[in-house]
């Protein structure tokens, strides 16, 4: 279902009959690519036990405020900045009143009350209590803060009464937390992306690399996981951080990054090769350090494998983006390598510039493929990953 792939949700879960539901709930919203943490009210823990949430989730379920296993791993404030919302299934009279007041009494309310994420409830009451105006009350100023109502459904309750106040449906509720995000271009897809240098070793001490920080390719990996796909990323050493929900597969030299490169693209719908490669290895690598023998020495050098190339080649379904970082005549050597390399677009680099290109925060490319050429200004390498991505998700639509 749009929106839902790689979204973190907590559902919370108070003390009411239809806990039931939510059982069932938590295990659509994962078959939708959700990613639950499960947080209960003490009273929810009367009609549904933690550890069947824990066995549907797969994680430890949250639950009293001063829970010290809770705390040592995701506390009230981890919680509320992990979760892209927060949606509390079924939300009782009691706990809708306890919002309304800020109660920080338990650990749903304070996560409530600390995170920025979406906020949703879906009510489940008898009949008589949902029609109460301190309830419509409460609902309403909810509402006026943001908090978005799901439900509730009418028909019979537990209790014997018919009328509104039952929890919505599982699917109903799956449809309302989708609408909450916007459409993703890459959505179920998988992008395999390689970012960062490779080390060539000449002795155990020494080898060949480059400058290479792996920011644009982090960039790329950060803005592919927030059009709904699923990311590999193929780096090489760097020194930036992990960006968050792409799986990583850490390499060294060139030939580590061809054979993780293949692998990982073998069900991919992308490859994005960002990484700069190094063309040449040393021909044998010495098993000691090198000791210094006059003014000179000499090492013989063989050529790396062409990654992107070879990509392009096992996996011809595969929408292919290559990077051409160069210093001179810039698009017309990228053109030459669009061709040569049988690539669906290239992006070229002009690392001539010293306030773009490696290491700097900021670039400027221009997107090449068989039919066009667009050019993107300088902007932070954050802005233009998402620039990016966009563009190549219209490109791919269109060949389709």
């Amino acid at each position: 279902m749009n929106g839902l792939s790689n979204k973190r949700i907590i559902v919370g879960i108070t003390g009411g009959i239809a806990a039931y539901k939510s059982a069932e709930l938590v295990r659509r919203l994962q078959d939708h690519g959700a990613e639950i943490r499960v947080v209960m009210t003490p009273g929810a823990e009367e009609f549904i036990r933690p550890l069947t949430m824990q066995a549907l989730s797969g994680h430890a379920v949250h639950t009293g405020l001063l829970d010290e296993k809770a705390e040592a791993g995701m506390g009230h404030i981890e919680l509320a900045r992990w979760a892209d919302l927060l949606l509390i299934a079924p939300a009782t009279a009691d706990f809708v009143a306890s919002m309304v007041h800020g109660k920080a009494d338990s650990l749903l309310g304070a996560i409530y009350l600390a995170t920025q994420a979406i906020t949703a409830v879906a009510p489940a009451m008898n009949q008589a209590m949902w029609h109460h105006p301190a309830t419509l009350d409460n609902i309403a100023i909810l509402q006026q803060r943001g908090v978005t109502t799901i439900g509730p459904d009418e028909g019979s309750q537990a209790c014997g009464d018919v009328g509104q106040g039952r929890m919505e449906s599982p699917d109903n509720i799956i449809k309302h937390a989708a609408s909450f995000f916007s459409h993703r271009l890459l959505e179920g897809k998988q992008v395999v992306i390689t970012a960062g240098p490779t080390r060539e070793a000449i002795d155990p001490v020494r080898f060949i690399s480059n400058h290479s920080s792996g920011k644009m390719g982090y960039a790329l990996a950060a803005a592919a996981v927030d059009a709904g796909a699923k990311v590999i990323l193929v780096s090489g050493p760097v020194a930036i951080p992990v960006p968050e929900r792409c799986q990583v597969m850490s390499v060294i030299s060139a030939d580590q990054m061809l054979k993780a490169s293949i692998s990982a693209s073998a069900s991919a719908d992308f490859f994005i090769a960002t990484a700069a490669v190094a063309d040449y290895r040393a021909t044998s690598v010495a098993g000691q350090k090198i000791k210094k023998q006059g003014d000179t020495m000499s090492i013989n050098l063989t050529k790396n494998p062409d990654i992107v190339s070879a990509v392009s080649k096992a996996y011809p379904d595969c929408y292919v983006v290559g990077f051409a970082a160069e210093s001179s005549d810039v698009e017309n050597y990228a053109k030459d390598k669009l061709q040569v390399k049988n690539l669906n677009a290239i992006i070229a680099n002009d690392i001539s510039h010293a306030d773009i290109g490696f290491n700097s925060d900021e670039n400027e490319v221009t997107w090449i493929d068989a039919t066009s050429s667009t050019f993107f200004d300088k902007r932070s390498k954050t802005q233009l990953a998402r620039d990016l991505i966009a563009h190549m998700a219209a490109s791919h639509s269109a060949q389709d």
